[in-house]
């Protein structure tokens, strides 16, 4: 068996895995089972005659000649599938369309400004987004589902991957981080927060890790998570309601009731949206959508 015998369905597989990072998302966004999406993978390195995954224990990882095979099958995907739409009588997928992917709050201020901006300067130019974790949306920008990707870093502002060849990056915005509180709350009654006084308190975090998504990095005694909600809206009305306080990434319109403040004291705690995309030449709508956003970081810079 060569690789010129590996079937669609196992291109289409592996190139699912390569995006959600494990066997078993793979295999619900696909919905098969996980054995079937493991066959199939099998079949492909079988046919590669080299392994393509490395297995960990926090999912997978491309081998360098997984990372070859993954650039050839979005092509290979992405051609049979215009031809599906062909066949079937459907439009082709405009050139103008561009995939965004973004993270939480950028998606919550930046993305919804940029949007409208380019619409009205370039209605021409279709965008379709979705949301996605950082690390998630870095996989979907391999797999080649998403041409540009608005993504988070913090420090030490570390590259999104290791892999090869390393995505394009561009810093867009890049601000201290800061705690949004009750207005009525004991810690709204001056301009900023000491460090100090947020051990102890009660916190708002996103699924995950909670040091990452609500609280305050670098505490010196355990946080209290006290409710976690993955939208920051639900998560800024909770703080409203009085129920405990969270973490601000970004420039959030925040509901009544919400004082949003400068922490002092500690380290610094700096934030960064990235504008990533891979490597090569960069579509003009692509290059017009980057210009909305840029437009947008400036006319709406955060303080701080």
């Amino acid at each position: 068996m060569t690789f010129t015998d590996a079937s669609l369905v196992a291109l289409r597989v592996f190139r699912e895995v390569a995006e959600q990072g494990t066997l078993t998302a793979a295999a619900g966004a696909l919905g098969y089972t996980q054995s079937a999406v493991s066959r199939q993978i099998a079949a492909l390195e079988r046919a590669a005659g080299v392994p393509l995954l490395e297995r960990r224990y926090d999912g997978v990882r491309l081998t360098s000649a997984g990372r070859l095979v993954l650039r050839h099958a979005a092509v290979v995907v992405d051609q049979v599938d215009a031809a599906a739409r062909e066949l079937a009588g459907l439009p082709e997928e405009d050139a103008s369309t561009v995939r965004l992917g973004w993270f939480a709050t950028a998606g919550a201020w930046l993305v919804p400004r940029a949007l409208v901006a380019l619409a009205r300067t370039h209605p021409s130019i279709t965008v379709v987004t979705r949301e996605g974790s950082t690390p998630a949306l870095v996989r979907a920008l391999r797999a080649g589902t998403l041409d540009v990707a608005l993504i988070a870093s913090s420090p030490p502002f570390r590259a999104p991957d290791d892999e090869s060849p390393a995505l394009e990056v561009e810093v867009l915005v890049e601000r201290s981080l800061r705690v949004a509180v009750p207005d009525l709350h004991p810690l709204a009654r001056n301009d900023f927060v000491d460090v100090d006084d947020l051990v102890g308190q009660r916190w708002i975090a996103g699924p995950g890790d909670p040091l990452v998504m609500g609280v305050w990095p670098g505490l010196s005694a355990r946080p209290v998570v006290a409710h976690t909600a993955r939208d920051w809206l639900a998560k800024l009305q909770l703080v409203a309601a009085g129920l405990g306080i969270t973490t601000v990434p970004a420039a959030l319109v925040v509901p009544a009731g919400v004082r949003v403040l400068p922490v002092r004291g500690g380290p610094a705690e700096r934030r960064q949206i990235l504008l990533a995309r891979l490597p090569g030449v960069v579509p003009e709508p692509v290059a017009r959508l980057a210009a909305a956003l840029r437009a947008v970081v400036l006319e709406h810079q955060p303080i701080g």
